[in-house]
């Protein structure tokens, strides 16, 4: 237990130095609890509100047991992964109040969206696939969270018997595999494995798990093929082994995803989950954008965004925004100067800002940009749609 409470304790701290706004309130660190269990597994609940704190989850005993039937509850909960580049991600997304944080395993956080423990959720869209199994109750709010970006993909030898298969097609024609000698497939997909191969027409395919990195199993002798995530592929070159054609089972990223049963039930999880959107949305469309303001030398705002709007790299979103800068010259006040201000990708920076000198800009400031907010999200119009509201 010991050991347990020095896990908890690593977890709350690295929360904290990911998310330093919330420790630079003037109350107590976010709390965690630890059910009375030697297990080394345990759930560490956060709860991430205007003041930090935590209230402890109502826990019934029956007998000297836990009781752990969902109770009632008015907080509305949000589970994370509870490590990895996707929990460190997500929280450098998250900044919302009145909300619960629960660290969870990826597949847990989908399992408890369908039993109504979790309202929201953010995983990979492969646990969602292979744990959600296309339940009707799990509602994809954002599909393009941006980041942990792999896909699952049939993987095989590139010597012996595959040394020149390097299609679906190709495989699936190989006359080795016969009922008595089906193609063995070691995977942690038990769900979108079979259902992949049965929809491609492969008929003699059985599936096992294998302990341990999955690449190892075919020069093993324990498997012919592997299904698993792949991003960079390097660990497949490590190992000998190729992906093929037609052999991807999905492409994946991170996905905010919602218990429809909340949405429409629960009081306050349809507002909530239209402000985390939002907050995404505005975000993503916000990155690698900066802010570029100079002034330039003109003798009317539509003399100047004549010259400005000249540039192709120089229309921003919508078109410069003018404003005059007031000098005193000899007791009088004129306008002999502007203010312009545009929004640049970062790809586009430096040809912004040399064009804008050439044609007379000059003080001139850059800074990123966190948020661009649009009138309305088209995925919020979207959600409402799919739930009929």
């Amino acid at each position: 237990m010991a050991a347990t409470t020095t896990n908890a304790t690593m977890l709350q701290q690295s929360f904290l130095q990911q998310c330093p706004s919330l420790s630079a309130f003037p109350h107590s660190p976010p709390s965690i609890s630890l059910p009375p269990s030697s297990s080394s597994r345990f759930c560490v609940k956060f709860s991430v509100n205007a003041c930090c704190q935590t209230s402890p989850s109502p826990l019934n005993v029956v007998n000297g047991n836990a009781d752990l039937r969902p109770t009632a509850r008015a907080e509305i909960r949000l589970g994370l992964p509870s490590k990895g580049r996707m929990a460190s991600d997500t929280l450098e997304l998250l900044k919302i109040s009145d909300l619960e944080v629960w660290f969870q395993r990826p597949k847990d956080i989908v399992r408890k969206l369908l039993s109504g423990d979790l309202d929201l959720g953010i995983v990979g869209f492969d646990t969602l696939s292979e744990y959600g199994q296309d339940s009707e109750d799990l509602v994809i709010v954002h599909n393009a969270l941006d980041y942990g970006q792999c896909h699952l993909s049939i993987a095989i030898p590139k010597y012996g018997i595959f040394e020149n298969i390097n299609s679906l097609k190709e495989l699936a024609e190989m006359p080795q595999w016969t009922a008595d000698r089906p193609l063995r497939v070691a995977t942690g997909f038990t769900y979108l494995g079979p259902k992949f191969f049965r929809e491609n027409g492969l008929e003699h395919v059985t599936f096992s798990t294998a302990d341990g990195a999955l690449e190892a199993a075919p020069a093993m002798g324990i498997a012919d093929a592997i299904l698993d995530l792949v991003s960079s592929g390097t660990t497949l070159k490590e190992n000998n082994l190729k992906e093929i054609e037609g052999g991807v089972v999905l492409q994946s990223q991170a996905v905010l995803v919602a218990s429809r049963k909340s949405l429409v039930n629960r009081k306050g999880v349809l507002d909530t989950t239209h402000e985390i959107l939002e907050r995404f949305e505005a975000h993503l469309r916000a990155e690698g954008q900066f802010t570029v303001v100079a002034n330039m030398r003109g003798s009317s705002a539509q003399e100047v965004a004549e010259r400005i709007l000249s540039q192709s790299s120089l229309s921003g979103l919508q078109g410069p925004t003018i404003s005059p800068v007031f000098c005193k010259k000899d007791g009088k006040v004129s306008a002999d100067y502007y203010a312009i201000c545009i929004c640049v990708p970062k790809k586009d920076l430096y040809t912004s800002v040399k064009q804008l000198r050439a044609i007379g800009g000059s003080g001139v400031l850059v800074s990123p940009l966190t948020y661009i907010f649009d009138e309305e999200t088209p995925r919020w119009c979207e959600l409402l749609t799919k739930l009929g509201l």
